[in-house]
């Protein structure tokens, strides 16, 4: 089964809530259009996300909700249409009316946000595709025993990016939070040694990932990275949180058609929550989410897009895979394979991160404990969760969606010899012995980056006598490119060589001082002498590495005179002429004149060429030659050179 990438239709389909009061709870139910199911991809299906009007939501199919105050709520439904090729169904608001108060709300609202997620957690019901929308959820709590007032930071549209990723819709609480301008940071920076000397706290950032829920102290510092990270920030202040409290912040985000159409990129917003105004103790949430065409909770995402060539001696290549059990019934048994591109060294290989959270299996041995064990192949990595427990979605008594999903994190660095070409990996996963789901394809570019070269070298011009030509010169390109790339090339070059023409003329009966020839031969000769400095220029030409030591390229150039001197000789030369002989000279005929012309800037010659160079072709030195053709006299040039790329 393989989950395609397609595009979607663009009708708009709608979907209605409806409900039914039963005492004190209302059983909320969606009337959803039929789905469209992308062919060869697993079952589609909806999933929900209810927003109650009351700071409360669910992401359960038909809820059963109380309310706790005697109002009127406005209940919002988002659906998400997985392994569908529509667009998601939208839906009016319902304002529905509660008519008592309610002391206390049933445990099926309950996100145990303190206990399971240590009061802080960032939600989304679906992962960003261009041109849609998206809810967003704060969570937020009070873990302590006496009432808190705390700061919520929120941070998004990474600044890495060209183009904004999202743009925010709207922003509902329910607990009035005061919302403020985010105020300069005047602050004295303090290292993270600083702080652990003179605090003794270890963790003041996250070495590798943000996700976690380790209680930061450097506030300013925080803050002030988050800023160099994305370009967007809102705050909040929250009060009177009660002990054990939990609260929610809803957000619709519109993602822009502009966002990074790249479908297996990782973008992320970040939230830091600070429980007490008075303290910089503050926690962190990075939300990963991934850029994707159509909905799927079987998903292979990669962080580094777009690479630089230059610097991946000290890059690592991070991947996530992500996983959902849509069955009846748990998973025991979970397998991703995983292929990996031939640039990568797999011995490599680094977990950074993984759910179920496991330990490593030991090597060799059988053992009857949850564990992660890596299988390795010629090409691939196979994930193996072994002896896990992983709900189904369809599973009686599962309540919590995200229990259900599953993902590793992992990097790799790459081999010390590859080629610059793009990197593309997909995964197959397999729950227990279910057929395999094939993941989107995930892909790494590199950056064209640039090239600059020096090249000098000696023009032999055809067609001309005594020709001397030398040349400098710097060529633009992409950087190490693997085949096919352009190149543009400026040279300066200073070049001389002449052009002689003569004839022969018989003469009968010529008069001279010395009186008069029967018959005389007359030679007429003239001799141009061209020296000029040009400058030369190859706006584009196309260039093709056979292999690392063969180049072949081709491409159009014009010169441009800076300078050019010409000298015309025209001589005449008279020999007594008997009988089919040349004789003796006769001066007093002879003549010889010269003239000198100069100028500057004012003729462009065009012409094309072909060439190979030999050497390192695709960084380094290398020897080339090349054939140019120019279209005003003279016409043809063999152009011999050596180059050093950087």
């Amino acid at each position: 089964m393989i989950s395609q990438e397609i595009e979607q239709d663009s009708i708009p389909r709608k979907a209605i809530i409806e409900y039914e009061q039963v005492q004190d709870h209302f059983v909320l139910r969606a009337v959803a259009p039929p789905l469209r199911q992308i062919a060869g991809a697993p079952k589609a299906f909806y999933t929900y996300f209810w927003e109650f009007g009351d700071g409360n939501y669910s992401f359960k199919k038909s809820p059963k909700h109380q309310f706790k105050q005697a109002k009127k709520h406005t209940v919002r439904l988002s659906l998400t249409n997985n392994y569908d090729d529509g667009l998601p169904p939208t839906t009016r608001p319902k304002l529905l009316e509660n008519t008592r108060d309610v002391s206390s709300i049933s445990d099926s609202d309950v996100h145990h946000l303190n206990t399971l997620h240590d009061g802080f957690r960032l939600i989304t019901n679906r992962d960003p595709i261009p041109n849609q929308a998206l809810e967003f959820v704060i969570s937020y709590g009070n873990t302590s025993n006496i009432p808190s007032r705390g700061k919520i930071y929120l941070f998004y549209n990474e600044l890495k990016y060209k183009n904004k990723n999202f743009e925010l819709l709207e922003v509902r609480t329910y607990h009035n939070e005061q919302e403020e301008e985010l105020q300069p940071l005047a602050y004295t920076y303090l290292s993270k040694e600083t702080i652990i000397r003179s605090s003794g706290i270890k963790y003041i950032f996250p070495e590798l990932d943000l996700e976690n829920d380790t209680l930061y102290q450097n506030l300013p510092a925080t803050l002030s990275d988050a800023k160099k990270t994305y370009s967007d920030v809102r705050v909040w202040n929250v009060n009177d949180v009660s002990p054990l409290e939990e609260r929610n912040i809803f957000l619709t985000f519109k993602t822009t058609p502009e966002m990074l159409k790249d479908t297996s990129a990782i973008i992320s917003i970040r939230s830091v929550y600070v429980p007490d105004r008075g303290s910089d103790a503050h926690q962190i949430k990075t939300k990963e989410m991934e850029i994707v065409t159509s909905h799927d909770p079987n998903k292979m995402a990669v962080y580094n897009t777009f690479l630089n060539y230059r610097l991946l001696r000290f890059k690592r290549l991070k991947y996530k895979v992500r996983f959902q059990n849509n069955g009846e019934g748990p998973a025991r048994l979970i397998k991703l394979n995983v292929d990996i591109p031939p640039m990568l060294d797999k011995t490599t290989l680094k977990i950074i991160d993984m759910y179920p959270k496991v330990p490593i299996c030991p090597k060799g041995k059988k053992v009857r404990y949850s564990c992660m064990d890596t299988v390795f192949y010629a090409d691939k990595i196979s994930f193996q969760f072994k002896n896990i427990y992983l709900p189904g979605t369809e599973q009686k008594g599962v309540k919590d969606k995200d229990s259900t999903k599953g993902f590793v994190k992992y990097s790799l660095k790459f081999g010390k010899k590859f080629h610059k070409i793009k990197s593309r990996s997909k995964t197959a996963i397999i729950f227990d012995k279910n057929e395999p789901i094939i993941t989107n394809s995930t892909t790494s570019r590199f950056l064209p980056g640039i090239s600059i070269g020096a090249k000098a070298g000696y023009n032999y011009i055809l067609d001309v006598d005594d020709s001397k030509s030398y040349f400098i010169g710097a060529t633009i390109a992409t950087y190490k490119a693997y085949k096919w790339y352009p190149q543009a090339e400026l040279m300066l070059s200073s070049s001389s060589y002449s052009k002689t023409n003569s004839q022969q003329q018989i003469i009968e009966n010529i008069d001279s001082p010395d009186g008069l020839y029967n018959s005389v031969l007359k030679e007429s000769m003239q001799k141009q002498v061209t020296e000029q400095m040009e400058i030369v220029i190859v706006p584009a030409s196309i260039r093709y590495n056979v292999n690392g030591i063969l180049g072949l390229g081709i491409g159009g150039q014009l010169s441009l005179d800076y300078t050019t001197k010409v000298t015309t000789t025209n001589s005449e030369s008279f020999y007594q002429y008997q009988k089919g002989i040349k004789g003796a000279p006769i001066q007093e005929l002879n003549n010889r004149k010269t003239s000198n012309t100069e100028h500057s800037f004012k003729n462009i010659n065009y012409g094309v060429f072909g060439d190979f160079t030999i050497g390192a072709s695709r960084i380094g030195p290398s020897l080339g030659a090349r054939y140019i053709y120019l279209f005003n006299r003279p016409h043809g040039q063999l152009h011999f050179y050596a180059i050093w790329k950087f």
